[in-house]
């Protein structure tokens, strides 16, 4: 790719350090149109692919290897020197997203090795400057997603464990053999230069996906100055932070990784959910980088699962796949999101484009809706009678969205009851249509 000129740097930098946010910018009315028509857009996606490739992918035993074997930075370099993904195939890998149903892909352009996987004039240490490799692949995914009408977000790692300047050290990265003293504004400066060259280099993206900044969570991150340099350089492109807290001033998403929004069953994650677009991030086994050994693969069904809850909770599903160092997808993956695909196909209706339904999400399912629609997801109910509170409305008419079959609904003050044909083993999610108008029609 062009690197952007030194001046169209400077000029943005500057910019963004002139032009802090305001503390109400997460209001309407000091939200620019684009950005908020852009958070309309990614509520409306509700499926995402996350991927998760870089140098780790080369020992095959997850993104958090340096950190977990105790690998200095120099030997990590030399490792790094060696990754050659001759098979990588960015067509190959928006044809899949596209056949999984996906509405956006959101990749690691720097993970918390440090590794840049994308051209770079910030450091040398990067996939086209350090490796045999000599391409820049996400720019090679970048372009392929404009093709094939894919939106491209860049994760980006706040944390590193190579840049001498990440000092003072955080929970994580002390064992890598840096020297002890660093220039934290410098590094701050080095990461606002990187995310520059990928709102400007790389056409229209989606957004930026942080993660890391729990390493040091008291920090000064500097973060009005970022987001607004984010903002300022890309007006829709939105701000997506995985800092596990309740959202800050300039953020566009609230994420939850490994958990639906709310719920922590992770345990890092926060309880309490705010007023922005809300996204659930969760690998398709235990990894998020590739891993040899992993072979607990969540089942179709489990997947379905996870899509249909976390739309029942007005959240889109970013669902992982760790690619192989070769730059292939493991077949595991693959025919997982083709499956995914295959369902969506026949009841994408009542996911793509819903808000969370009239009833709050229970252990039997989930409700979605869109206009005057509402979309009963039945996961786990065996009785033939399903009573639900009610649901804003006079149902006029009722079917399954698989068949066409008539439902039976009767309603009172309380609510209504649906009589439910028998399901099958085969089906992990019965959908029910319910067409309604208001009660004094």
């Amino acid at each position: 790719m062009k690197n952007p000129s030194a001046a169209l740097l400077a000029g943005a930098l500057a910019w963004a350090a002139a032009s802090p946010i305001p503390l109400d910018a997460q209001t309407a009315d000091r939200v620019p149109p684009e950005r908020l028509a852009a958070r309309e857009r990614y509520r409306d996606a509700k499926f995402g692919m996350f991927v998760h490739w870089g140098v780790y992918s080369l020992l095959g035993d997850g993104e958090w290897v340096m950190e977990r074997r105790a690998i200095p930075a120099d030997a990590y370099e030399w490792l790094a020197s060696t990754f050659d993904p001759v098979k990588f195939d960015a067509h190959a890998w928006v044809a899949l997203a596209k056949s999984a149903g996906v509405r956006y892909i959101t990749i690691t352009a720097r993970h918390h090795d440090g590794f840049s996987m994308f051209a770079t004039s910030a450091t040398p240490y990067n996939i086209v400057e350090w490796t045999p490799f000599k391409r820049d692949p996400l720019k090679e995914l970048a372009e392929e997603c404009r093709r094939q009408d894919i939106a491209l977000f860049f994760y980006y790692s706040q944390l590193d464990w190579h840049h001498p300047d990440y000092w003072p050290r955080g929970r994580t990265g002390q064992a890598t053999g840096r020297p002890q003293s660093g220039d934290w504004t410098r590094y701050l400066d080095f990461m606002d230069r990187q995310l520059t060259e990928l709102l400007t280099g790389y056409g229209p993206i989606g957004g930026i996906w942080f993660d890391g900044m729990w390493d040091k969570p008291d920090a000064d991150w500097r973060l009005a100055q970022t987001y607004a340099l984010i903002h300022r350089l890309q007006p829709a492109a939105l701000v997506v932070p995985n800092h596990h807290r309740t959202p800050l001033p300039g953020e566009d998403v609230q994420t939850f990784e490994q958990d639906l929004p709310g719920a922590n069953t992770a345990g890092f994650n926060t309880r309490e959910i705010g007023s922005l677009a809300l996204e659930t991030s969760l690998t398709m086994n235990r990894s998020w980088g590739f891993n040899l050994t992993d072979r607990h693969f969540k089942s179709v069904h489990e997947l379905i699962g996870y899509l249909v809850r976390a739309a029942g909770n007005d959240a889109n599903l970013l669902l992982n796949v760790g690619p192989r160092p070769d730059g292939t997808i493991q077949p595991e993956a693959a025919d997982r999101l083709r499956e995914l695909g295959r369902w969506l196909a026949r009841f994408g209706d009542s996911i793509y484009g819903t808000r969370g339904g009239p009833v709050p999400p229970r252990p039997w399912g989930v409700t979605t809706r869109r206009g005057d629609i509402v979309y009963v997801h039945v996961l786990d109910w065996t009785d033939p009678l399903l009573s639900l509170p009610p649901i804003g409305g006079r149902v006029t008419d009722a079917w399954m969205l698989a068949t066409g079959e008539w439902v039976g609904v009767t309603e009172s003050e309380s609510g209504l009851t649906l009589s439910l044909p028998p399901g099958g083993d085969d089906e992990p999610d019965r959908v029910v249509v319910l067409k309604t108008v208001p009660r004094d029609r």
